[in-house]
């Protein structure tokens, strides 16, 4: 089995990202930074893919008497920002 190299381009903001790690002592080249930084991004995915596929297997074991309704006549996110509206009137803002 041989190795293959393989090059791959990055945005700016990327690159002064992964330079910064190696800067800080966290990585000591820039291949070992970016290498890093996707082992750690891959791993944060699967678990929260894997909660997350508990969570559905949860809620489909629930009986069917125990599922709430969806409800209907207001939007799905009204009362969040009910909610965010007053915690800006409260401090002083205004709410958009």
């Amino acid at each position: 089995m041989g190795v293959h190299k393989q090059s791959v381009s990055f945005t700016d903001a990327a690159f002064n990202f992964a330079r910064e790690l190696v800067e800080s002592g966290e990585y000591p080249n820039i291949s070992a930074a970016v290498s890093g930084e996707m082992t750690r991004a891959r791993a944060v995915r699967e678990r929260e893919r894997l909660l997350f596929e508990a969570e559905v297997q949860r809620r489909l074991a629930l009986p069917p008497d125990a599922w709430e309704p969806v409800r209907t006549g207001e939007s799905i996110t009204s009362s969040a920002r009910a909610h965010l509206a007053r915690r800006a009137k409260a401090a002083g803002g205004t709410a958009a």
